[in-house]
């Protein structure tokens, strides 16, 4: 998949680095300062914003920001509490939050809770019809799912036509990491037009934030001044460390 010439799929993984700002300046100032850095992808986390049920406030904040994304991949991720996000918001309000990002014709891809939504596929045609592309997402931030589980949780979502698949989980053992590594392989190899992208979380996870281009996950996640999920890096080592094995696998 290419974004902005961007290419999402295959080789060294992009880094996406999240917004975690809680101010309307401070977003806007954050995401401008990322479009000058070394990040691939910059994701606003609109569920960290306290006023995002002020859909005006939140037009504002993607219009401010627009003509500084012409080159950067924008991703727009609202994560509801039921996966470990900020964000409690009722199905109505979440679709005209999504509505909005479709509308604002600067964001690339958008997170979809694939498992929260009573009509997935449906909604994702719907965003696809604009000029949207897909994240389909599961997050788990108390367990790691069976195997079987795991792969049945992608395959649904790939089955629902999302641009890219993302499942994220919270290991318990080393095993854990290695069933999601192994998950990721076999989904990676088995659907080469569907982008996958996968981590465990915290400490125990962080290799597999690192390893995406052995085992076939497309994005990981670094942070700048916020981490938004347990076990992320700072982006500017995650780049290098990215780079450093690129290189030596090139060899």
């Amino acid at each position: 998949m290419q974004i902005k010439g961007k290419k999402i799929g295959g080789g060294r993984p992009c880094v996406c680095v999240p917004v975690m700002e809680k101010t309307k300046q401070g977003i806007v100032d954050e995401i401008i300062a990322l479009t000058k850095s070394s990040a691939d992808i910059i994701e606003w986390r609109v569920d960290a914003f306290p006023k995002f049920r002020d859909f005006n406030e939140v037009r504002e904040i993607l219009q401010t920001v627009a003509p500084f994304l012409k080159e950067k991949v924008f991703l727009y991720t609202f994560r509801t509490k039921a996966q470990g996000g900020l964000g409690e918001v009722t199905p109505e309000e979440l679709e005209d939050i999504h509505d909005i990002a479709a509308e604002s014709k600067c964001v690339d891809l958008l997170d979809l809770e694939y498992f929260e939504e009573e009509y997935p596929i449906l909604k994702i045609r719907e965003l696809q019809e604009q000029g949207v592309k897909i994240v389909a997402s599961h997050h788990d931030f108390h367990e790691t799912p069976e195997r079987e589980v795991m792969k049945m949780l992608l395959e649904r979502m790939c089955a629902g036509n999302a641009d890219i698949v993302k499942i994220a989980v919270m290991p318990q053992s080393e095993e854990d990491v290695l069933s999601l590594l192994s998950v990721t392989n076999e989904f990676y190899k088995e659907n080469p037009d569907t982008p996958i992208i996968s981590m465990a979380m915290g400490k125990m996870g962080m290799i597999s934030r690192l390893c995406g281009e052995t085992f076939g996950s497309c994005v990981t996640f670094a942070a700048n001044k916020e981490a938004s999920a347990p076990g992320q890096m700072p982006y500017k080592d995650v780049i290098e460390i990215l780079d450093v094995f690129h290189e030596s696998v090139s060899i």
